[in-house]
């Protein structure tokens, strides 16, 4: 099955919280059909994000990695199964650990064409320090391209107790990234907040 995300569809990743070792999601499209699968492996010392058609894990559809084992400005390589590059996400180093998530989106050539940022004045800041203020304050980031600033996708978090849900809106199209790296961000999210919970 083809995912190729527009202008205009909406996705939701959904987690369970309560999950013992590793985290499962799927990610389901505006009918709330299922479209994706993913089962991170828990105690990996360098991240391996894979997405699959679906929990049989038998078809992947694209592999997250971490370059390094431990790295404040990590760097995730989002591939294709045949090992085909559709870009990387670059974390800001410090700032993301202590302010606010910010990711530098790179194309495949390793070209920056958006930004990724967590948004809202306190809230970010006040969810790193405040145990369970997420929440109250649930995680939001926008992704937006370098040339001219258009928001290509927004990512919002839903509290729910026993459920994590991130909904992606996809709001424009970029000729420089790849379709799938909107819900490769996603996941990468996802697989963020599955540690900070």
């Amino acid at each position: 099955m083809a995912i190729k995300p527009r202008p205009g569809e909406i996705y939701t990743i959904r987690r369970k919280i309560l999950t013992i070792l590793g985290a499962k999601f799927h990610v389901y499209d505006e009918n709330a059909e299922p479209i994706a699968f993913c089962k991170q492996k828990a105690f990996k010392l360098k991240e391996d994000i894979r997405l699959y058609t679906d929990d049989s894990m038998s078809e992947e559809l694209f592999a997250l990695r971490a370059r390094q084992v431990i790295d404040f400005g990590a760097t995730y390589d989002v591939t294709l199964p045949g090992g085909e590059s559709l870009g990387s996400f670059r974390r800001k180093g410090m700032k993301s650990s202590f302010v606010r998530d910010e990711w530098e989106v790179l194309d495949s050539e390793g070209g920056l064409v958006a930004t990724m940022t967590e948004t809202g004045k306190w809230a970010p800041l006040v969810r790193r320090y405040v145990d369970n203020a997420a929440a109250f304050m649930p995680a939001r980031y926008t992704m937006d391209r370098v040339s001219d600033g258009v928001r290509i996708a927004a990512f919002r978090q839903h509290f729910n107790l026993f459920v994590y849900r991130l909904g992606i809106s996809v709001t424009a199209a970029d000729e420089q990234l790849d379709d799938l790296m909107i819900l490769a961000a996603g996941s990468l999210i996802a697989a963020i907040e599955g540690r900070q919970d």
